[in-house]
């Protein structure tokens, strides 16, 4: 069925008043700005789908020079009980959240975020990355709805019970 609708922008070749600057290479972004201080960050990220993390060691990472920090979820704060907030879409646990920030003890996706370095340079805190041993126990992945809604399917959050779900949709938290 053809459209009927008019519209003012899809369709239409906005004027980009930025262009020339983007094209010509003058534009100025976040990276072009270097301030006395100025430390770089990187993420090491987990390369399983689903696994416990047995340990980190990164003190080899903690004296490469010019590292000024590494950063795991053990140096986050830890939140006790059950404590629930609400971001608008509904009550989840604080931990959930604060676990999703950097992982504490097993990652639950490929790419979750296990450790952080604060160096002088990207490349330094590239190289910091690669100093970094962290031990995993890889534990079954589910990686299509289809293996999620099976029976044995593993869970990513060992507190979470599920019951009925798929026909009374129920969740609750022991």
């Amino acid at each position: 069925m053809p459209a009927t609708r008019e519209f003012e922008v899809v369709g239409t070749r906005p004027i980009r008043h930025d262009g020339v600057d983007k094209v010509t290479g003058r534009a100025v972004f976040g990276p072009d700005f270097h301030t006395a201080g100025l430390l770089h960050g990187k993420i090491l990220r987990s390369p399983h789908a689903h696994a416990r993390i047995v340990s980190i060691d990164s003190a080899k990472a903690e004296a490469a020079p010019g590292v000024y920090a590494v950063v795991t979820a053990k140096d986050l704060p830890r939140q006790d009980g059950d404590q629930l907030v609400d971001l608008g879409v509904g009550p989840t646990r604080l931990e959930f959240m604060r676990d999703n920030i950097l992982a504490r003890d097993k990652v639950l996706y490929r790419g979750h975020a296990v450790a952080g370095v604060a160096a002088i340079s990207p490349h330094v805190a590239e190289d910091a990355l690669a100093l970094i041993d962290v031990e995993y126990e890889v534990l079954p992945s589910v990686l299509t709805v289809s293996e999620a809604m099976k029976t044995d399917a593993p869970l990513l959050h060992d507190s979470v019970r599920s019951s009925g779900l798929g026909e009374a949709s129920v969740l609750s938290l022991k």
